[in-house]
Order: C-alpha cells, then structure tokens, then sequence
C-alpha cells in the first residue's frame, strides 16, 4: 500500500467500521472512522486526508440539518473542496445497475466497490490507484 497520511472511513455501521478498522491496523495505516459531518468536514478542511472510503447508504448522517447519502455527500465535498483533491471510493452492497450507471458521474467520487469486500487485494490495489493518481 502506497504511504498514506490518513484514511477517512465514512460509515454508519458498526460492525463494518470495527473491520474497516482491523483491516487497516494490521496494513500500518491510520485510519480515521466517523458518521458525523461535523467531524468528517473538520477533518477534510485540515488537508490531512489522504484518501475518503465512503459508504452509499449512509442512514445517521446529516448535512445542513438534512439526512444526507453517501452520493450527495461525496459530491458535496467535491463541490466544496475543489482545490484540495482526496481521492474518493464509494462503497456500496447495492448494484450499481440499482442505483444508476453514471454513479461516478453523480457522486464526483474516484471509484466504487461493492460490498461485501470479500477481495481485500482488490481493496488496496483501488486504494493505490487512487493514491497513484493523486501523487
């Protein structure tokens, strides 16, 4: 895995965060789990991010006081920190046949993967490229 400052796993599920955050300790990587806008936009405006792991459904996450996915949310911080470039890969168990072919389009996100993430090589080699093009 290419050198990293900091992983953002945006994701509402415990049980997934509990493993986002095994996966990641055992590859030496720092690795930042949160739901909460408030923290997730702090965190991104301090530039400290290297890459966002984000979830599609995202049911307890609010913008403005509004419930807000994991597609509007990625294209959010797109739109708003244009001149900082994270990598974004969404996450997701639906098809993306379900939600919608232009996914990327929508979101502004760098990628997909779908869940479960049963591939974890499949998982580093998204996340190198993301960090690749970002280099």
């Amino acid at each position: 895995m290419k050198e990293l400052k900091k992983i953002l796993v945006i994701e509402d599920d415990q049980f997934l965060q509990d493993l986002y955050r095994i996966f990641f300790k055992k590859l030496g990587a720092e690795i930042i789990v949160t739901e909460n806008s408030d923290e997730i936009l702090q965190l991104v405006s301090q530039g400290e991010i290297s890459l966002i792991i984000m979830d599609v459904n995202l049911r307890n996450t609010n913008l403005n006081s509004e419930r807000i996915d994991g597609i509007r949310f990625s294209r959010y911080i797109k739109e708003h920190f244009y001149y900082m470039h994270i990598p974004i890969l969404l996450v997701t168990a639906y098809p993306i046949s379900n939600l919608s072919s232009n996914l990327l389009e929508q979101s502004l996100a760098d990628d997909y993967l779908l869940k479960p993430i049963i591939d974890y090589n499949q998982l580093i080699e998204k996340i190198n490229n993301l960090l690749s093009v970002k280099s």
